[in-house]
């Protein structure tokens, strides 16, 4: 069996992505893969992980997570599709006294014990820190920004480190890394989803055009789907570049403006901020292991 589990980050696809694959489980199903609804493993993992404390899973507890994940599968499955954004870390520990997610390379291993036979699969959303630090900003009201940054620069949060220790770790336990940039996943929507659930290029999946339609006026959305209707892609390249023309035609403007409101933040430190991103991401791309999903 294969699992797969979706790592977050925190504020990268709202679990749009499991809950585009749940809501098409017929397609799901002709290629044995499953998405349980969170409510039926998210406790059932994390008491396996606490009393695992990192160990291999032995049989009777393999059983019964497996159990408790394909309840409500409607046929045979060969492979599961977790997702949790607080995989790696809770929103209070996402940055620690090594910057982003210091955790996160910890945590590969024990996830794949809880499966130890089985192969593993890693998938991760990044996200721009500067937008990162706006949504862990947001999902911890009451505590100060300065906390939060945990003594670090805004600009020395980088996710290069993290991936180059996630990575390794991922190597140790044979299993593969996929990784994308959540600023493209609107364009790359379609084939992450293809990716996670294991499916054919040429399977139609109901909601695969939902996160770049939300960018778009009404009418715009409306042509896209009676386009994709009547000439259905070929391939992922082919998808990405209608989908291209048609957010340049039909994009809401505001819709593509993100706004970091956060205390001491200016234009000049959040574009030098997006600059070391960007390095981060081609820098990623060349570790050993990884898969960079790209438009």
């Amino acid at each position: 069996m294969h699992l797969v589990f979706h790592l977050g980050a925190h504020a990268t696809d709202d679990e749009r992505l499991i809950r585009t694959l749940a809501t098409n489980p017929e397609v799901m199903a002709a290629a044995q893969a499953h998405a349980p609804a969170p409510a039926a493993y998210r406790m059932a993992l994390r008491d396996a992980l606490i009393a695992l404390k990192g160990r291999p899973a032995d049989a009777a507890m393999q059983d019964t997570l497996r159990r408790a994940c394909l309840r409500g599968a409607p046929g045979p499955v060969e492979r599961l599709v977790f997702s949790y954004e607080n995989f790696l870390a809770l929103p209070e520990r996402a940055i620690g006294a090594t910057g982003l997610y210091p955790a996160a390379a910890d945590k590969l291993a024990p996830l794949a014990n809880l499966f130890p036979q089985d192969q593993t699969e890693f998938h991760l959303g990044l996200l721009d820190p500067a937008l990162l630090l706006v949504a862990l900003a947001a999902r911890q009201p009451g505590r100060d920004f300065s906390d939060i940054l945990g003594g670090h620069a805004p600009e020395d949060l980088r996710w290069g480190p993290v991936l180059e220790r996630m990575a390794e770790a991922a190597a140790k336990v044979g299993a593969k890394l996929v990784v994308w940039c959540n600023e493209d996943l609107p364009l790359l929507f379609p084939e992450v989803l293809r990716q996670m659930g294991g499916l054919s290029a040429a399977a139609a999946l109901v909601g695969e055009y939902g996160l770049v339609e939300d960018l778009m006026q009404p009418e715009g959305a409306k042509r896209l789907r009676s386009y994709m209707a009547q000439h259905p892609p070929q391939t992922a390249e082919q998808r990405r570049k209608v989908l291209t023309a048609f957010l340049e035609k039909f994009a809401r403007p505001e819709a593509l403006l993100a706004d970091v409101a956060l205390p001491g933040f200016t234009e000049e430190l959040v574009a030098e901020i997006a600059a070391r991103y960007a390095e981060d991401v081609a820098a990623i791309a060349r570790l050993p292991g990884v898969t960079l999903i790209t438009p």
